[in-house]
């Protein structure tokens, strides 16, 4: 039976990205946001609404990383843990990843290519030898660790040495989920989630995605979940995709599950999303369309598909024609002369979108034998030659940020100061939208 997953709340708090997620129980939520706070949120029962009932200010850093330490004698609720906390102890750059094994032990990995192992608090492994970011850390046992890196690898330790490098990735590996009786998966910029025995053997590549793939988890029925820069969230069971779920958001930056079978969504719109495949869990049948009109309402910029000739487009009829696989992308030529974008999605055509215009396409500047919106020159370093930065109007800046990085060999510590310089020099333009919207749940563009 293929489990169909719906809207089951939205939650708004965060005054800009999501970008870490956890839920330990089902009415227990932990999130993690660039706008400085970690937020604790909680509710009496699985059917009631989540409030906050905890903030926690990291100063102006963005907080990147969140976890929980289940119930102790010292600690009986238990303990919300996030990036700060260790960037006070022992990393010396920001950390992005966090993880908590179910013998208490501390994982963390950092922007400064290390990963750190800590038990009661006190560092007990440093795992160096990654040439990038160490991107996702995991623990497999009390002295076995998985790391995944900018560099394009996973490697295994045994205590601080390292025993093993897993390659196939061709970009950044973003995130790391154990998989039980199997091993682990993987998820990488390449668009690819793989997934892997701890001896080293590639059993699946999931591919669907069609940008970068920031997040996976395994769900407790066995699926894997992942989330990315394409939209959307996507559900895989015995090696296919066997859902969709299109966010009104361009990053979904992190995903996540409940105990109870809930996926956990965080997004750059601001927004926590959690999906069911529990009808009695479900949003109500107006919240439903009123969401899916919402991620409709959505325009895609032009520019980021290949050109479209209108005139061969086929008409809304085609939409009687069931898709192939989940999914699946199709472009109709509506009433009206729009171009609208729809996705097989749980047995039916879904509007996810339509395709306009970008903000500047009619002002392209060309580099390196491709045109885009803007053009920076960028004074990295004094005495040195400025470089040039392009971007898109309907990218998110952190991710031309990161291409900038890339092809320049530029530490990844610049991220989020290069990414601030983009918004800045943009005034902040609305990517990914042709106007405003408000969304019916939160309130919030």
């Amino acid at each position: 039976m293929t489990l169909l997953y719906k809207l089951s709340a939205s939650l708004s708090g965060h005054s800009q990205d999501v970008r870490a997620v956890a839920s330990p129980s089902p009415t227990l939520l932990l999130s993690a946001s660039r706008d400085s706070t970690a937020i604790v949120w909680t509710r009496p029962d699985d059917k009631s609404s989540f409030t906050i009932t905890e903030t926690y200010k990291a100063s102006d850093r963005f907080v990147n990383a969140i976890a929980y330490i289940p119930p102790t004698t010292e600690a009986p609720k238990g303990k919300v843990f996030n990036d700060y906390h260790i960037q006070l102890i022992g990393h010396s750059d920001n950390v992005c990843s966090l993880n908590i094994s179910t013998e208490g032990l501390i994982i963390s990995g950092s922007w400064d290519r290390t990963a750190r192992v800590w038990k009661d608090f006190k560092a007990l492994y440093e795992l160096r030898g990654h040439e990038l970011s160490v991107l996702a850390a995991i623990a497999l046992t009390e002295t076995e660790f998985l790391t995944a890196s900018a560099d394009k690898t996973i490697r295994l330790w045994d205590h601080h040495k390292q025993v093993r490098t897993f390659t196939g990735h061709t970009d950044a590996v973003r995130g790391l989920t154990l998989i039980p009786e199997i091993g682990f998966a993987s998820c990488s910029n390449d668009g690819d989630v793989r997934v892997w025995t701890v001896e080293g053997d590639s059993i699946f590549v999931l591919s669907g995605h069609t940008s970068f793939v920031y997040s996976v988890a395994a769900l407790p029925n066995g699926d894997i979940v992942s989330s990315g820069e394409d939209r959307t969230v996507r559900v895989w069971r015995d090696g296919e995709s066997s859902q969709v779920i299109v966010h009104p958001a361009i990053s979904v930056w992190t995903v996540s599950y409940m105990p109870n079978g809930d996926i956990v969504s965080g997004a750059s719109d601001k927004t926590i999303r959690i999906f069911s495949a529990v009808e009695e869990r479900w949003a109500s049948e107006g919240d439903l369309k009123a969401y899916d009109d919402f991620v409709a309402s959505h325009a895609i910029p032009t520019q980021s598909a290949a050109p479209v000739d209108k005139n061969k487009l086929p008409g809304e009829e085609a939409l009687n024609t069931p898709g192939n696989k989940e999914g699946e992308n199709k472009l109709i030529r509506s009433a009206t002369g729009a171009v609208d974008v729809y996705t097989w999605a749980g047995g039916a055509w879904v509007k996810v979108g339509e395709m306009t215009d970008g903000v500047g396409a009619t002002e392209k500047k060309t580099y390196m034998g491709k045109e885009w919106d803007y053009v920076f020159e960028v004074d990295i370093q004094e005495g040195a030659p400025k470089l040039m930065l392009p971007y898109n109007a309907n990218e998110n800046p952190y991710v031309a940020a990161q291409r900038f990085l890339a092809q320049n060999d530029l530490p990844v510590g610049y991220l989020d100061q290069v990414a601030k310089f983009i918004e800045q020099q943009t005034g902040g333009v609305n990517i990914g939208s042709s106007t405003e919207y408000v969304d019916p749940f939160t309130g919030m563009d």
